[in-house]
């Protein structure tokens, strides 16, 4: 029984990680991404038993594609130690919610919804990117603190310098943190914020251009620094781990340039107690 079930197992792995399966799996879940969208349009109402039984469907295939998971592991509980595996268990199962409960409808829906977040589960790129994301959020906390303060310094300076040209945008500092917000962002702000402003104090432009220059340029490029170092890292941390890749090979090269340098000190360290074993003999010839 035990060889019949690790067969099973074996060919249970193999299908899980065919490509041709993932790929199903991936087009299924975008299936799943269009049919709530479609869901939001009136003009589908008519085909409200349709989209049920799809719905029913791919809910039972993601059950399906859940269950092989647990299948193939030599030990179930291995399956919950990987975070995206708990990830999809829990996605999966809060589908079976009944969507035609009245007080469970809202919640089921939004459920329902977050079964897209199973692409990032399915594509390793996707992983890597969301892994250096989360990574590089506390090295990026201490630029938005920074940017904090400088949006904090200029707003000040704005509302005591611009009230009088427009107190909805200058008001207070609040008021003028969220202008300065639309300037960082280029929504409008020439046309909103820069050229009122210069009406009445033609080198204001000074400060606009200052304070773009510092958010846009400096602190948004060394947000995408940390990003790119983060996942630059992640990159070569997944190389490793699977043995491909320029990073792999580096680390092999390494791994045996230090081994050979080991056999080098122990050869050179049995030389020199031969030598000091038979200093008579080193002499007489």
């Amino acid at each position: 029984m035990k060889i019949y079930w690790g067969r099973v197992q074996d060919k249970l792995e193999r299908l899980r990680a065919n490509k041709l399966f993932e790929t199903f799996v991936i087009f299924v879940i975008i299936a799943s991404a269009l049919l709530i969208g479609a869901k939001t349009y009136e003009e589908t109402s008519r085909f409200d038993i349709v989209m049920r039984w799809l719905d029913l469907g791919i809910t039972l295939f993601f059950l399906f594609e859940l269950c092989i998971r647990l299948a193939a592991e030599k030990r179930t509980l291995d399956f919950f130690k990987k975070g995206w595996n708990v990830f999809d268990f829990l996605i999966v199962t809060a589908s079976l919610i009944p969507i035609d409960d009245s007080e469970m409808v809202l919640i089921a829906r939004l459920l329902r919804i977050f079964r897209v977040l199973r692409l990032v589960s399915m594509i390793p790129e996707l992983r890597m990117l969301l892994a250096a994301l989360l990574k590089s959020i506390p090295r990026m906390g201490y630029v938005v603190l920074l940017m904090f303060i400088i949006f904090y310094i200029y707003a000040a300076v704005g509302s005591f310098l611009f009230e009088s040209v427009d107190e909805k945008l200058w008001g207070n500092i609040s008021v003028a943190m969220l202008t300065l917000f639309q300037v960082a962002t280029f929504e409008s702000w020439a046309t909103a914020v820069l050229y009122p402003t210069m009406e009445q104090y033609p080198y204001s432009w000074i400060f606009f251009l200052t304070f773009i220059f510092l958010n846009a340029f400096i602190f948004l490029n060394m947000m995408i620094g940390i990003v790119l170092d983060v996942m630059q890292k992640e990159s070569a941390a997944e190389q490793l781990e699977s043995g491909e890749g320029e990073a792999a090979e580096i680390h092999w090269m390494r791994e045996h340039m230090e081994a050979m340098a080991e056999q080098l000190n122990r050869m050179e360290q049995q030389l020199n107690q031969t030598a000091s074993q038979n200093p008579n003999r080193s002499n007489n010839e």
